[in-house]
């Protein structure tokens, strides 16, 4: 059995493993953060390009939340000491801003976490710098699909595995891998809490869909197979076989009614191009 617990206000929430259902407060507040984190986003379609540094583009990512008022959550987190995670081309996720400049026809997914007035706007999307090959883009576009088919099955009294059912078989179509070595995760007050959140899963399985759940949806999608391994830096996840990936990420929330995308771009720019 799962457990959930309602939690609300300036109620302290601990990593305890029970999945939490939020109230109007809650909502508000994600609101907030989601928002940051898709303008970052926005912004970033306007650095990308070849030339670039990933080191640049975290320093504008951080310069963004601070002006904001608010402060990096990857900052620090277990030993991590960047603002932002920026993954190119086989590079699942995880990817370590620095030195690493930006070629034409690079695909790269760029990870935001602003944390505002202690609450967590966790979101992700694809960027193109210059033109990459037919490929890579046909790659980034059904990434997008996937992304968006389990987040229309995250309804309220369905089943968490409905989602991971939703995004496999949409990939499957294309014979694309789905990564199984990361998953989404329960956000809010706490970076990443309970439920976990599969991408490959089968339909009916897994805690039932309340209102007033938060959780990240991210699937991760390898042009070859879904293996991955994680570098020597102890961060950096890439595809075993050098294939290309792609990730989008949303910060959602399920409603009475069906659910509620935090982290949805303001001016539409949710998935590339962008111009």
């Amino acid at each position: 059995m799962h457990e959930y617990q309602i939690v609300d206000g300036d109620q302290t929430v601990l990593r305890d493993g029970t999945i939490k259902l939020h109230g109007p407060d809650g909502f508000d507040a994600m609101r907030k953060a989601g928002r940051l984190a898709a303008e970052i986003l926005d912004a970033c379609a306007e650095l990308v390009r070849p030339g670039v540094t990933t080191g640049s583009i975290d320093d504008a990512v951080r310069g963004m939340m601070l002006d904001a008022g608010a402060v990096p959550a990857t900052l620090g987190y277990r030993g991590y000491a960047h603002s932002s995670c920026i993954s190119i081309n086989h590079v699942i996720c995880h990817g370590i801003p620095g030195d690493k400049v930006l070629k034409d026809g690079d695909i790269l997914n760029i990870d935001v976490t602003p944390l505002v007035d202690g609450w967590h706007g966790d979101s992700s999307r694809m960027f193109y710098a210059g033109e990459p090959s037919l490929k890579a883009k046909k790659l980034v576009e059904v990434t997008y699909e996937c992304l968006m088919l389990g987040i229309a099955a995250a309804q309220p009294g369905a089943r968490l595995g409905d989602i991971g059912a939703a995004i496999e078989a949409h990939a499957n179509q294309f014979r694309y891998g789905v990564v199984r070595e990361f998953c989404g995760h329960g956000l809010g007050r706490l970076f990443h809490d309970a439920p976990e959140v599969v991408h490959a899963a089968k339909a009916g399985t897994g805690p039932e869909l309340k209102p007033g759940m938060f959780f990240t949806i991210e699937p991760m999608i390898n042009l070859g197979k879904p293996w991955a391994k994680v570098l020597g830096d102890g961060w950096t996840a890439v595809t075993r076989d050098k294939s290309l990936s792609a990730q989008f990420e949303h910060s959602i929330a399920i409603t009475e009614t069906g659910n509620e995308i935090f982290t949805k771009s303001p001016t539409g720019r949710d998935c590339p191009p962008y111009f």
